[in-house]
């Protein structure tokens, strides 16, 4: 088989299908690879001599580019790791779902026939099913992931720090783009979890009934707590227990400065005291993030404090 030096693989996002089946194979192929989403068109000259493979999806807006540059590729593939071509196999799916594959998938079957793509395939049954098509049969392989552990933050809060978690969206958002080694757990609802769709790594856990949070901090994992508190007449009565459900948790609390967390928190000692200013949370998260020394440090003087 001849190796083609250029493929683009085309996917709605960052998703399972690419990551076991499709960068596997075209790492064994030894090529070249850029991976761009649905909103991510290339320049025509990136396409020429290119291989694109799509994930599962195709936009309207790749198909039209790929039929008006057709001339200039090497090859067009689709993979499926579903049965996205037969109607019968999702008519029971969710409306919504449903309605997905048939934009994207069930209806681009007579075009992708007319260009001459490729099929690639995840099981035996979809390759014996569709077998008229010539498919090629992919194999799943382990992620390659980095052995190092990522570190957790976290910030554990009630609808009532609505206010709060808006104030802390810029902040995570930043420092998860410029370390790509930690990840961000917040409890929330519905209006939460939108707030932070569009950021990777974050994890939003429903509310949760006391007992069950408790039981939940016990487990391993979290690294660094975060406890703002601007300065609003609902916060000035708080108290300083997030102190307690931090240290409980095994991590490390970065928290606000003032009366609330200064009846507990030692800056440099037990924790780490800083002033509600943006550019100062994000410095101090990525700083501490970045010591383990200090982090181990500021544990033992909170565990001290239980």
């Amino acid at each position: 088989m001849e190796v083609i030096s250029r493929w683009i693989i085309v996917e709605e996002g960052p998703n399972p299908s690419t990551d076991y089946f499709v960068i596997p194979y075209l790492k064994n192929l030894g090529v070249n690879v850029k991976r761009l989403t649905f909103t991510d068109l290339p320049s025509v000259d990136e396409l020429n001599g290119a291989q694109v493979i799509f994930v599962r999806y195709i936009s309207h807006a790749w198909q039209s580019l790929i039929q008006q540059n057709l001339n200039k590729l090497s090859g067009v593939s689709v993979f499926l790791d579903d049965d996205l071509f037969d109607w019968s196999a999702f008519s029971g799916m969710p409306l919504r779902y449903q309605i997905k594959i048939l934009r994207y998938s069930w209806s681009k079957q007579r075009w992708l026939k007319t260009i001459g793509a490729k099929l690639l395939v995840s099981t035996p049954f979809l390759q014996r099913k569709y077998r008229h098509l010539s498919p090629q049969l992919l194999s799943a392989e382990p992620l390659d992931l980095d052995r190092k552990r990522p570190l957790s933050i976290f910030y554990h809060g009630s609808a009532s720090h609505s206010e709060d978690i808006n104030w802390l969206y810029p902040i995570i958002r930043q420092v998860l783009e410029e370390n790509q080694n930690l990840d961000f757990e917040i409890i929330g609802d519905k209006r939460v979890n939108r707030l932070f769709r569009g950021v990777t790594r974050v994890q939003v856990l429903h509310p949760m009934k006391w007992p069950t949070y408790l039981s939940m901090i016990q487990r391993s994992g979290r690294s660094i707590g975060l406890a703002p508190l601007l300065d609003r007449p609902f916060n000035r009565a708080r108290s300083h227990t997030k102190f307690y459900d931090i240290t409980q948790a095994g991590a490390v609390g970065i928290y606000a400065e003032g009366d609330i967390y200064s009846r507990v928190v030692r800056h440099q000692e037990n924790g780490i005291l800083l002033p509600m200013q943006p550019l100062a949370w994000i410095e101090g998260i990525l700083q501490l993030a970045a010591d383990d020394a200090l982090r181990k440090k500021l544990l033992l003087g909170a565990q001290k404090c239980l």
